[in-house]
């Protein structure tokens, strides 16, 4: 399994921006995928995840009623969809891969590198 993840940007308060996490590895099968973020001086977050097979979607607090995770099993990508962006969702955000989707990064054994997601106007 290799993630890579891409999508990030600059983009002002209350606009969207759609994340992307490709795995050019091993064809995921029952793993999940999830999204982390981690921002200057604090501790990495869960974001979102989503159980590959059947779709079971998770969300963080900072997530609900905003970010949708969904999977694209054909592409092997899986994607997070972020809407009504605030200055506080600046951060680095990863996607992660693991046996079964949690809220926990250490259940998470594959990640990839990261994308720099800056809400400023």
């Amino acid at each position: 399994v290799q993630l890579q993840a891409s999508g990030g940007g600059l983009v002002q308060p209350g606009g969207s921006l759609r994340l992307s996490c490709t795995n050019s590895g091993r064809t995921f099968t029952s793993y999940a995928m999830g999204w982390f973020r981690q921002a200057p001086g604090k501790e990495r977050e869960f974001v979102a995840a989503i159980a590959w097979g059947l779709g079971n979607t998770y969300y963080g607090d900072p997530a609900k009623g905003r970010f949708i995770i969904s999977r694209d099993k054909d592409k092997n990508t899986g994607s997070l969809k972020m809407n009504s962006l605030r200055p506080e969702d600046t951060a680095v955000y990863y996607c992660a891969a693991a046996p079964l989707a949690s809220n926990r990064d250490y259940d998470y054994i594959y990640w990839g590198q990261g994308t720099q997601v800056t809400v400023s106007s």
